[in-house]
C-alpha cells in the first residue's frame, strides 16, 4: 500500500464520523450504531439516507449540503476514494453527514429496520455478467429491504444502458412503476436539486456524450420480487472495468 494511502487511512481513523468494521468485528459483537444512528449519532430525527458504492463521496456531502434536514452516510470499501467526502465533511463542519467502509453486502449489519428512508445508487458497476452482483439485483432489493421503511426511495443515476434497461425491465417484472424514469436526465427537462450535483464519473460520462440516466421507484415490503426474463445488449465501451465488446446476455446470465 502507498504512503499517500495509509496517510489517509491514519487521518480518517481519528475521523469521529467515519466507520469500518470487519467480517470478524461483526461476528464477534453487534455494530454499536445499529438502530441508533439518529439518538446516539445525529441526535435528531431526521430521515436517514444512504449512498452505497458512494465512492469519493461527492453525492453523500452535495445531498448533505442542499437538505439539511436528512442525515446522509455514504458507503463503500474503497477507503482512499473515501477521503475525499470525508474530508470535505470535515472541514465544511457538516453535521448531517457520516461514512462506513464496509462491503455493501454487510449493510443489514449497520442499520435495523425501518432505519433508512432512501437509497442512492450512484454509477454503480452493471456487473454485465454476474447478476446477483449487481445493486439492483433481487438478491440487493431483499438487503435493502431489511432496513428501509415500507415503500422507502431508491434512487439510481448510471451511465450504463445496460444497468438502466435491467433495473428497468426488473421493475417492470414486478409491477413497480418508478416514480421517475428518465433515459437521458439532462435532456429530459427534468428539473431538481440533484442536477448540480456531479460525480466524477457522471462528468467523466457526459464529457464523452454518454446520456445520464435515473430512475426513482419506491420498494415495498411484502412484495415477492422475481428476476426479469430477458435478453440485454452488453455496454460498448469500458467504464470501471465493464466490457468493450458488444453481447447480448440470455435470460440464465441476467
Amino acid at each position: 500500500m502507498g504512503k499517500n494511502k495509509l496517510k489517509k487511512f491514519a487521518e480518517m481513523a481519528e475521523y469521529d464520523h467515519v466507520f469500518q468494521a470487519t467480517y470478524s468485528d461483526l461476528k464477534e459483537k453487534e455494530f454499536p450504531l445499529k438502530g441508533k444512528w439518529n439518538s446516539d449519532f445525529f441526535k435528531n430525527d431526521n430521515p436517514v439516507v444512504l449512498e452505497l458504492g458512494c465512492g469519493k463521496g461527492e453525492y453523500t456531502v452535495g445531498l448533505a449540503r442542499l437538505f439539511p434536514g436528512k442525515n446522509f452516510i455514504g458507503v463503500d470499501i474503497k477507503g482512499a476514494r473515501m477521503y475525499r467526502g470525508a474530508t470535505d465533511a470535515l472541514n465544511e463542519g457538516l453535521s448531517n453527514v457520516a461514512f462506513i467502509r464496509t462491503h455493501i453486502e454487510l449493510i443489514t449489519s449497520f442499520f435495523d429496520k425501518d432505519e433508512v428512508a432512501e437509497i442512492w445508487l450512484t454509477f454503480p458497476d452493471p456487473q454485465m455478467k454476474k447478476t446477483r452482483k449487481r445493486l439492483t439485483s433481487t438478491r440487493f432489493l431483499e438487503l435493502y429491504r431489511n432496513i428501509l421503511t415500507d415503500n422507502g426511495l431508491i434512487h439510481l443515476k448510471t451511465d450504463s444502458n445496460f444497468m438502466y434497461t435491467y433495473t428497468r425491465e426488473l421493475l417492470k417484472e414486478n409491477n413497480i412503476t418508478p416514480e421517475v424514469n428518465e433515459k437521458d436526465l439532462y435532456a429530459s427537462g427534468f428539473s431538481g436539486d440533484i442536477l448540480s450535483i456531479k460525480t466524477y464519473y457522471e462528468s467523466k460520462w457526459l464529457g464523452h456524450g454518454i446520456p445520464i440516466k435515473y430512475l426513482r421507484f419506491r420498494l415495498p415490503a411484502d412484495l415477492e420480487l422475481k428476476e426479469p426474463d430477458i435478453e440485454i445488449e452488453y455496454d460498448e465501451y469500458r467504464s470501471a472495468g465493464r466490457g468493450v465488446k458488444s453481447r447480448v446476455v440470455k435470460k440464465k446470465k441476467v
